[in-house]
């Protein structure tokens, strides 16, 4: 018998069990016993659409937590819908467990009392009031992530403001205005927010979402910097994206680095394979992804080395550091971290994908080139520019308000840490051209001029218009002290 009509007749049942079991009807039997199609219950027919959170946010949520989250689905539908996809949705994390203010904060959001008396809104009513606070800081979120909110506050992320005042020129000789501060350095740095005469957060400090921000209940960051809100995705942060607001650039050219690097090269070749939503603890290389990014290396655990969200760790060079040191030898924020110990931690999560020799030589060139740099560049410079201020050429005044001192600063900023660092991420161009070749030219400019000046004797020329040096000077009280 021919097998063809079989087939026909096994297409035509498929085809009616199809039929019958369509998504947005269902079959029923009227009085007469005549079958006809029917639309489906409304709930049967929403199973074929995107999920609506809508069906579970009374389930274990307070009358408050109920009223927040259905006014922000009208006012700020961004807001709502951000957080329905959220881990924390899932788990019935609400606005009000975040946001709630105790009695004494000092930004309770006065403005937003006024919600609660607009009758015209389903829950505008004085019953569901709960006082709001505006930030949510790492001490907020240390209720649920205590080991990560600890490992953070020790990073040199936390306490990068207390670094920067500690040695840079910019800040403490205020050569750069305060709009030019918050807009540029602080965006990534962090601000100390403040509290103006209204009661209202500071527009001097706010909004600001840096790394280092100093918050009006003393602890240091924002989670938001990498988790952004309203979605705090682990697998947002685990892209090099959420890095290349900040290290990017002339002076920390990280993200370039890294695409330049074969590790981005991967990246960007299969990324749409990877799988970020994996649960934390359980990233795992050549399972989840093929080819690290920046979390996978410095944050992300592997092999025998835990996660952890202390980017200090893991680091056996300051590579960004005038003259590169051990960690534990920055004097602007010293880790309390053994070099070798750290070293070892890292190459432990190079060798999930490389052999022993590969990562070994690979640290050795790196040692090289350190040591190229310190000896090489950076330490006769230096010395250069401290004799020319030893022998009055140079004012000690103010740094930037002269050339030499803008080329010196540039060959340890920019050309110094471009070198440094791509040689560290294996970016050969960053490592050379835009390296150790920028060093070359910065550092023969800066001894011919500098040398000029010794042998004829003449002081060098002072900028009398530097623009914009009209910065404050004083130094955070907060992380300092009275002054």
């Amino acid at each position: 018998m021919s097998k063809r009509p079989l087939i026909w007749l096994a297409l035509a049942v498929f085809a009616f069990a199809i039929a019958g079991a369509g998504p947005g009807f269902a079959q029923n039997e009227n009085a007469t016993g005549d079958t006809t199609q029917q639309p489906a219950p409304v709930e049967t027919v929403q199973q074929n659409f995107s999920v609506v959170k809508e069906f579970r946010v009374e389930r274990s949520l307070t009358p408050q937590a109920v009223a927040c989250i259905e006014c922000h689905k009208q006012e700020t539908p961004g807001i709502f819908t951000d957080w329905a996809r959220s881990e924390h949705a899932d788990s019935n994390i609400s606005c009000i467990d975040c946001h709630l203010a105790q009695p004494n904060d000092p930004d309770i959001a006065k403005q937003h009392e006024k919600y609660y008396d607009r009758p015209e809104l389903p829950y505008g009513e004085r019953k569901y009031f709960a006082p709001i606070a505006t930030v949510v800081t790492p001490k907020d979120c240390s209720r649920c992530h205590p080991d990560e909110t600890e490992q953070y506050a020790r990073s040199k992320h936390a306490n990068t403001i207390e670094i920067m005042w500690k040695i840079d020129p910019w800040l403490n000789d205020g050569m750069n205005s305060d709009m030019e501060r918050k807009t540029g350095c602080f965006n990534c740095h962090g601000t100390v927010l403040k509290i103006d005469d209204q009661g209202r957060l500071d527009s001097d400090t706010w909004p600001n979402v840096g790394v280092g921000r100093v918050n009006l209940d003393g602890s240091l960051g924002s989670c938001t910097s990498c988790h952004t809100r309203h979605r705090f995705s682990t697998a947002e942060a685990r892209r090099p994206e959420a890095c290349d607001q900040c290290h990017l650039g002339p002076d920390h050219p990280q993200i370039e680095i890294f695409e330049e690097s074969k590790h981005g090269t991967m990246y960007h070749a299969y990324r749409d394979e990877y799988n970020f939503d994996a649960a934390p603890g359980t990233w795992t290389p050549g399972v989840d992804y093929r080819a690290p990014t920046c979390a996978a290396c410095h944050m992300s655990g592997a092999g025998g080395v835990m996660t952890t969200h202390d980017v200090t760790e893991r680091l056996s060079w300051e590579t960004q550091a005038p003259l590169t040191v051990r960690p534990s030898d920055f004097a602007a924020f010293p880790a309390d971290t053994n070099w070798e110990t750290e070293r070892n931690k890292m190459k432990q999560i190079c060798s999930q994908c490389h052999s022993d020799a590969w990562t070994d030589d690979h640290y050795d060139g790196l040692d090289n080139a350190v040591e190229e740099y310190n000896e090489v560049y950076y330490k006769p410079a230096k010395a250069m520019l401290d004799e020319l201020y030893d022998k009055g050429l140079l004012s000690t005044e103010k740094f930037f308000d002269e050339h030499l001192e803008v080329q010196f600063y540039e060959l340890w900023h920019h050309e110094g840490r471009r070198a440094r660092m791509g040689v560290a991420m294996m970016a050969p161009d960053y490592a050379w051209w835009h390296g150790f070749y920028e060093c070359k030219h910065r550092f023969n400019q800066f001894m011919e001029e500098a040398r000029h000046l010794i042998e004829t004797g003449e002081k060098a020329y002072v900028y009398p218009d530097f623009p914009a040096a009209t910065g404050d000077t004083t130094r955070p009280v907060k992380i300092f002290g009275p002054q």
